[in-house]
């Protein structure tokens, strides 16, 4: 009896050990959490070709992994390049010229007074956007060391998922608590979801984006590469979305002097910017991975505040999986469970 009580001590106390170094890993590498969520995604996304290449077209697994990082470094890091090097060219061009800055603030402020009789613009407000903006610079860099870090994270991560895979998804199977065939449907709900947001969500976003374009082209703004990439950008995000840049640019559009096209873009960005998002998310998230759009809303508000950028991704996962294993616990305990006889799958 003395034998057995020490033996089931130590084991709890290995499992204790074990949980608080865990605990303490997790704790100083959840800043690196981002580039895990990524290297996953990559891996899921690609796991199918690399199989194919490796196993069908017997490739050396380290030269395939190789060149599925050189695809991510080109499909995600060229767009960024090229809306980095836009966005500074325009923002030089925009800021080199402070006065006229300031012009076109002071008739927006004196435009949103004559609405709302508020005065926008006033030596306070001046003041704390100045604050704001000597406080989001240290922010940025900040930022930007981050998503660098978290970039190398998942190149390093992903070579060894794809030379790994296999071996890691058999060590991961005996793990989850449930019959075959609903680890079958958690996979293939998995690898849907991921398609759906990792693919999807930013083709909505970029078709938005043109559209918006092509109202500011029509109604005579200037730099619409600038705004339509800035709609683009905000459209990820949900409730406000596109309406946080456009609605600015008709309020300016209408106190430089242009009502006639501040009303006309305001009406184009109603019906067509504002709802294109809703028909492709109907057909390609639909065609993607049948992913409703209520998941995918709020999804993205939890993901956001979860994870950050990868949020878009693995948010909407979450809301699905709170769902699947709702169904799946069903099925293992439920009625199904009973009918069935309570029999796992082997």
């Amino acid at each position: 009896m003395t034998n057995q009580y020490n033996e089931r001590l130590r084991q709890v106390l290995l499992l204790a050990a074990i949980l608080g170094l865990a605990l303490l890993l997790f704790k100083e590498l959840w800043a690196f959490f981002p580039g895990f969520l990524g290297a996953v995604t990559w891996y899921i996304l690609c796991r199918n070709m690399y199989n194919y290449l490796t196993e069908k077209k017997h490739w050396n697994r380290a030269l395939a992994a190789s060149l599925f990082l050189l695809g991510f470094v080109v499909c995600a890091g060229l767009p960024v390049y090229f809306a980095i090097r836009l966005m500074t060219a325009k923002l030089n061009s925009v800021f080199s010229d402070t006065h006229e800055i300031m012009q076109v603030l002071h008739a927006f402020s004196d435009r949103i007074k004559s609405w709302t009789g508020e005065e926008l613009l006033t030596d306070e407000n001046i003041k704390q956007v100045q604050k704001a903006i000597t406080g989001f610079i240290p922010t940025l860099l900040n930022s930007t060391a981050s998503m660098l870090g978290n970039l190398i994270m998942l190149l390093f991560l992903s070579f060894f998922m794809f030379t790994g895979g296999q071996r890691m998804e058999r060590g991961l199977k005996p793990w989850i608590p449930l019959r075959d065939d609903n680890i079958g449907i958690l996979t293939k709900e998995t690898r849907n979801m991921v398609r759906a947001n990792a693919i999807g969500i930013p083709l909505i976003s970029l078709i938005q984006g043109l559209a918006a374009m092509l109202g500011y082209v029509l109604f005579g703004v200037k730099d619409y590469l600038l705004w339509g990439f800035l709609t683009g950008l905000f459209a990820f995000f949900p409730v406000v979305g596109t309406m946080a840049v456009w609605i600015p640019v008709v309020v300016y559009l209408s106190s430089s002097g242009h009502g006639g096209a501040a009303i006309g873009l305001a009406i184009y960005s109603l019906i067509v910017t504002g709802n294109i998002d809703t028909v492709a998310r109907i057909t390609l998230l639909k065609g993607l991975g049948d992913v409703h759009p209520l998941i995918t809303v709020l999804g993205v508000i939890v993901g956001l505040k979860l994870f950050g950028f990868w949020g878009f991704i693995f948010g909407p996962l979450m809301v699905s999986y709170f769902l699947l294993l709702y169904k799946i616990y069903c099925s293992e305990y439920g009625p199904l469970h009973a009918e069935s006889g309570g029999r796992r799958g082997g």
